[in-house]
């Protein structure tokens, strides 16, 4: 009589799968391994929030500082903080360092009529300030106040993230690019700032203050407006 040879490790493999997993079932479909990640908006919201609220006490810790002194209110930003357009003014004014919100009165409203030119709502952007105090009777920021604010109006661009920024004034233009030429010579030409390995889109124009002094610019800004709703086109922004 012959014995019939056991396959002793067929046997164990099988009481192997029965153990781990009794229901263990094979497919010919390939299997993905790599694990996809959903992006959570309120995360992301939740830690630009953070960072903001960080910049601000960075900020606010300031000593010595001649803006900060003699200002009534520290205004740091407002509007939408995931908002593809960043709009940078020059400094709050009496108006707005009273009610602490950017770009109020007169300002404001031509601002918002500038920005409807393009049909863009103001509530659409997240608009701040180069400078967050006041300056003294509304004068100009001097050359060493301007160096002083730049790291954090950097860090601010930084942690918003636009697709695009408008820089309103020469003390924005300054305070970003460094230029300190007429900003009539700069004013309409699209340039690139490369903030921590990342390039953003700017566009410098008139402030709506200076506008309001000097009603015969308006044509210029006009055409720097069609510019900027050209790039948004472009690039395929949607605001």
């Amino acid at each position: 009589m012959t014995k019939k040879t056991l396959n002793q490790n067929a046997k164990y493999f099988q009481r192997l799968i029965d153990t781990i997993e009794p229901d263990f079932v094979f497919v010919n479909k390939s299997i993905n391994r790599f694990k996809i990640v959903k992006n959570n908006n309120n995360n992301v919201n939740q830690n630009k929030s953070e960072r903001l609220s960080d910049l601000k006490k960075q900020i606010n810790s300031i000593e010595n500082c001649n803006l900060k002194d003699n200002s009534k209110n520290f205004i740091m930003g407002e509007g939408d903080i995931n908002s593809p357009v960043m709009l940078i003014g020059e400094a709050p004014g009496a108006t707005e360092d009273s009610s602490g919100l950017s770009f109020q009165g007169d300002v404001g409203a031509l601002l918002n009529k500038m920005l409807l030119a393009i049909n863009i709502k103001r509530e659409k952007v997240y608009s701040t300030y180069s400078i967050n105090f006041r300056p003294p009777e509304d004068r100009k920021p001097t050359s060493q106040e301007i160096k002083r604010y730049s790291i954090f109006l950097k860090e601010h661009i930084s942690i918003i993230n636009p697709k695009i920024v408008i820089l309103m004034g020469s003390t924005a233009m300054e305070t970003v690019t460094g230029l300190n030429n007429k900003i009539s010579n700069e004013r309409g030409k699209w340039k690139e700032i490369i903030l921590k390995n990342k390039t953003f889109p700017l566009m410098i124009t008139f402030s709506p203050s200076y506008l309001i002094r000097f009603p015969e610019n308006k044509k210029y800004s006009w055409e720097d407006l069609k510019k900027i709703r050209q790039k948004i086109q472009d690039l395929n922004i949607k605001i």
